[in-house]
C-alpha cells in the first residue's frame, strides 16, 4: 500500500496563526500535526507517501524533506487550488497506480494510530473503507447513513438536516476503483470534487465499502478550540521525560516533559506539559495542558492551557493567561494599567503590552 496525504488546505479558520504558516505545521505537543500523520502512516508500515500540496507548499516542502527522517520517502504532488478531496485523489493517479492507499488528512489526530485499520483493509477483498465517528454537530462534516445491516446507504457532505451523527474523519482506504469515481462525479455546489460523492459513486456500482466506526478520540485541529483539545489529548498520552536542566528550586511533576538545551529556573511546571528545546522558564509557573514551544522565554508569569509557537516572550505578566494560541515571534509584556485577565490569539511576529 501507499499512502496520500493532503496538505493543501489555506486553513482560514486558524487565522492569524496560519497567515504566516501551514496550518498542518502548527505543533500539537510540540510536534507539527502532519509530521504526527507521517509517523501513523509509517507505522502502519507504509513507506510511500505523497503528499499533496498548495499554496504552502514550500514551506511544507522545507519542513518535511525527502522523508528521510522518518525512514520513508516522499513525493509532492501540486494542486493548483482547493478544488475538493476527490480531485486531490485524481491528481495523484500517477504516483499513486494501482495500488491500494490510504488517505490521511494533513491536520487530523486521531487516538490508537492506523496500524489496525491498514491491516484490517490489506487483509480484506473490500474496495474501500472509511472511518467513521459519532459527532455533535453533524451538519459540519461528510455524514455517512448506514442500514440495518451496518453497511453504508447513502454519504452527503455537509447536510443541512443530518440523518445520522456518524461523520467521516478524513481517513480513507481505497483500491483502483477509486480513480473511474472521482472521474465520474461533478463538482458539488461548493465548487469541489467531492470525496463523499466518489464514495457514493463507488456504493451505487455495487463496490464494497465497509464502514469502520471509530470509538476512540479523533480531533480535526481546524479550529483555535480544537487546536488546544487535540494538545490537551496528545499531552496526556505523552511518556514525559527531563533532557534540559532544572534547578533546585523548581518543581516538576512526573507528567512534564523539558526538552534537551531548555532551563527550568525557580519556577513550577504541572504536567502534562511540554518545554521545548532551548526554552527558559524563569520565575514562572507553566500550568496543565501547556506546550511551549522552542527558544521562548517566560518569565515571571504564569500560563495554562495554552499553546505557545516559537521564539516568543511573555514576561512580566501579573494575572494568568489561558486558554490562548501564541504564535511565533511574539512578544507579550506588561503595562501598568489594569486587568485582570487575558485571553488571547496573536498571529505571528505579534507585540502586545498587556493592560
Amino acid at each position: 500500500m501507499k499512502g496520500l496525504i493532503l496538505s493543501g488546505g489555506r486553513g482560514t479558520r486558524l487565522y492569524p496563526i496560519t497567515f504566516t504558516r501551514a496550518k498542518q505545521l502548527v505543533p500539537v505537543a510540540n510536534k507539527p500535526v502532519l509530521f504526527r500523520v507521517i509517523e501513523a502512516i509509517r507505522d502502519a508500515g507504509i513507506t510511500e507517501i505523497g503528499i499533496v500540496i498548495g499554496d504552502t507548499g514550500d514551506e511544507i516542502r522545507q519542513a518535511v524533506g525527502n522523508g528521510r527522517r522518518w525512514d520513508v520517502t516522499i513525493r509532492y504532488i501540486e494542486q493548483e487550488a482547493p478544488l475538493g478531496l476527490a480531485h486531490a485523489v485524481k491528481i495523484s493517479h500517477d504516483f499513486l497506480g494501482d495500488d491500494r492507499f490510504v488517505m490521511f488528512l494533513g491536520d487530523n489526530v486521531i487516538e490508537g494510530g492506523i496500524s489496525p485499520l491498514i491491516r484490517q483493509f490489506a487483509g480484506s477483498s473490500w474496495n474501500s473503507q472509511v472511518v467513521l465517528t459519532e459527532v455533535d454537530h453533524p451538519q459540519q462534516y461528510g455524514v455517512a447513513e448506514l442500514d440495518n445491516e451496518r453497511r453504508i446507504v447513502r454519504l452527503v457532505e455537509k447536510p443541512r438536516n443530518p440523518r445520522s451523527n456518524l461523520a467521516l474523519v478524513g481517513i480513507y482506504m481505497f483500491d483502483a476503483n477509486i480513480f473511474q469515481a472521482v472521474n465520474s462525479i461533478q463538482p458539488s455546489w461548493r465548487g469541489e470534487l467531492e470525496i463523499t460523492d466518489a464514495i457514493q459513486w463507488l456504493v451505487d456500482q455495487g463496490c464494497q465499502v465497509h464502514p469502520y466506526i471509530h470509538r476512540g478520540w479523533w480531533i480535526d485541529t481546524g479550529k483555535h478550540i480544537d487546536l488546544l483539545e487535540a494538545n490537551n489529548r496528545v499531552l496526556a498520552e505523552l511518556t514525559h521525560h527531563i533532557e534540559g536542566y532544572v534547578d533546585r528550586d523548581s518543581k516538576l511533576d512526573h507528567l512534564v516533559t523539558v526538552e534537551r538545551g531548555a532551563e527550568v529556573i525557580n519556577s513550577v511546571v504541572r504536567g502534562p506539559a511540554i518545554i521545548g528545546e532551548d526554552c527558559r522558564i524563569i520565575n514562572s509557573y507553566v500550568g496543565p495542558f501547556t506546550s511551549i514551544y522552542h527558544d521562548t522565554v517566560v518569565e515571571d508569569s504564569e500560563i495554562e492551557h495554552s499553546i505557545v509557537l516559537d521564539h516568543s516572550r511573555i514576561v512580566g505578566i501579573p494575572s494568568r493567561i489561558e486558554d490562548s494560541v501564541i504564535g511565533r515571534d511574539v512578544e507579550i509584556t506588561f503595562s501598568p494599567i489594569k486587568p485582570k485577565a487575558y485571553k488571547m490569539t496573536l498571529g505571528d511576529h505579534s507585540k502586545v503590552g498587556l493592560l
